[in-house]
């Protein structure tokens, strides 16, 4: 069974092994989802994450996430009599102490209750199977791996699943394992699903006809059908906020922007706008921005 999990904030490899001296050398950054809303949210965050690669904390709702996300996946490894409920269950558990091997300091964010831990995944695991079923389909892919070139922008991304039917027609989606957004943030929501669209669109030369993301904590879809033109301008977003990394990636200006959600920063201790001082500014990775 495959499982994937990193505790840092990226699943994407962005960073480079060794270099001929034989030291680790650091490669620039690829634009990803993650990466793009970081940047949007606070560039100093962006920094901190896609340059810095300060370490941060995984929490409770990540692995059990990461759990769900690995269960999905192997589900559809199986042929389609396999996909049961209680197969995808018994993947949560062996996703479960596949990840504890890898690192043994994640049982420690079960706590001691690692059965309701798991059962709160598993509760995840029953909500999906309420709202389609595995056995009808065969993806196309499963936790797809997209990198292209936009334009002198570099790409790269996971996509959840990717399906294709027999008519030729595209459906891109995402499993969410949090509750679904309120109309305010739906916007939000889907710019993930925009880039990975937009991915799709310039590798295949075919724009998805349907966006569908997953919420298994209430069992809601949020679906989005894009068109050529929507994709058009979001490819000029995405091109306009990559120009402004490289901005800051030259100046080493990367400034905080202070908003509701540094609550959730494992960085205010470094943070300026909480009496903080960022750590020296390596510089751009790979060399000059």
């Amino acid at each position: 069974m495959s499982t994937r999990i990193d505790t840092r904030p990226t699943s994407i490899p962005e960073m480079a092994a060794a270099g001929e001296s034989g030291q680790p050398r650091r490669s620039t950054p690829a634009l990803s989802p993650s990466r793009a809303s970081d940047f949007k949210q606070c560039p100093l965050l962006y920094r901190f994450r896609a340059i810095d690669r300060l370490e941060e904390e995984p929490t409770t709702a990540q692995v059990r996430g990461t759990l769900v996300h690995a269960a999905l996946e192997n589900l559809f490894d199986l042929d389609a009599q396999l996909r049961t409920h209680d197969t995808a269950i018994d993947l949560v558990d062996g996703a479960w102490e596949a990840i504890c091997v890898q690192d043994p300091s994640l049982r420690a964010l079960a706590g001691e209750d690692v059965t309701g831990f798991l059962d709160s995944a598993h509760a995840l695991i029953t909500t999906y199977f309420r709202m389609e079923n595995p056995q009808g389909f065969d993806p196309e892919s499963c936790e797809l791996h997209v990198e292209l070139d936009l334009d002198g922008v570099a790409l790269r991304g996971f996509i959840d699943r990717l399906d294709v039917a027999p008519t030729g027609e595209i459906r891109v989606v995402d499993y969410k394992t949090g509750r679904s957004p309120g109309p305010l943030f739906e916007v939000k929501a889907l710019f993930q699903m925009k880039f990975y669209a937009l991915a799709i669109w310039r590798l295949r030369g075919e724009v998805p006809a349907r966006l569908q993301l997953m919420y298994l904590a209430d069992g809601q879809q949020l679906h989005y059908t894009p068109d050529v033109e929507e994709l058009q301008r979001f490819s000029r977003t995405l091109t306009a906020i990559w120009s402004a990394i490289l901005e800051a990636g030259r100046t080493g200006d990367f400034r905080p922007k202070r908003s509701a959600m540094c609550s959730y920063c494992d960085h205010k201790a470094l943070c300026p706008e909480f009496g903080g001082t960022p750590p020296p500014y390596p510089g751009w990775p790979g060399g000059q921005a």
